[in-house]
């Protein structure tokens, strides 16, 4: 009787390698005292002298406040991601990624000169986005999708005005429009 050993497979490249530089990300600004995070990875107004500026525009998602920050948003990730991943592949959600951080960096440094924006949950919008948008046959509009629509960035619309919180519920909706954009393109 032979043993068999069970082997461990790196099955979504791009999902558990967003998972694991967010966790370095945060163990780094315990060890620097969120002085990391301050210069890398979280979104502000700054110069355009200031180089580190444009990696920020994007680099923000990996930065987390906390552990709770951080796995609210990988759970995510990690459920809705390899599914995206295997569906599309791992070059066209790397780039799905870095588009939406893009943009919502972008916006947020435009829109927000007055407060710092990090952490991922504007890439789990684009994503629980894009996944409703999978099961699209035929040119159909699939339920799921309106209903993700209305409850997710509606409710984020809902959020944005009712709520003073330290939550950007504006990251959300561009998350989820950039995942409705990114995930029409990719179908075609």
């Amino acid at each position: 009787m032979s043993k068999r050993l069970i082997k461990l497979q790196y099955n979504s490249p791009v999902v558990l390698t967003f998972a694991l530089l967010s966790l370095g990300v945060l163990w780094l600004d315990r060890l620097t005292d969120g002085h990391s995070t301050h210069a890398l990875f979280s979104v502000y107004r700054s110069s355009f002298a200031d180089l580190g500026t444009y990696p920020r525009f994007v680099l923000h998602v990996l930065g987390h406040g906390s552990y709770s920050h951080y796995i609210g948003n990988m759970m995510m990730i990690l459920v809705v991601g390899p599914p995206l991943e295997e569906k599309y592949g791992s070059r066209p959600l790397f780039w799905a990624i870095f588009l939406t951080a893009l943009v919502s960096g972008m916006i947020h440094w435009l829109f927000f000169p007055g407060t710092a924006l990090l952490g991922a949950s504007g890439i789990v919008f684009m994503m629980i986005v894009m996944s409703s948008l999978a099961g699209m046959k035929n040119g159909c509009i699939p339920i799921t999708l309106i209903l993700v629509l209305v409850l997710y960035v509606g409710g984020e619309i809902v959020n944005g005005v009712m709520l003073k919180d330290n939550v950007s519920q504006l990251t959300h909706i561009v998350g989820g429009i950039c995942g409705a954009l990114l995930g029409i393109s990719m179908r075609r």
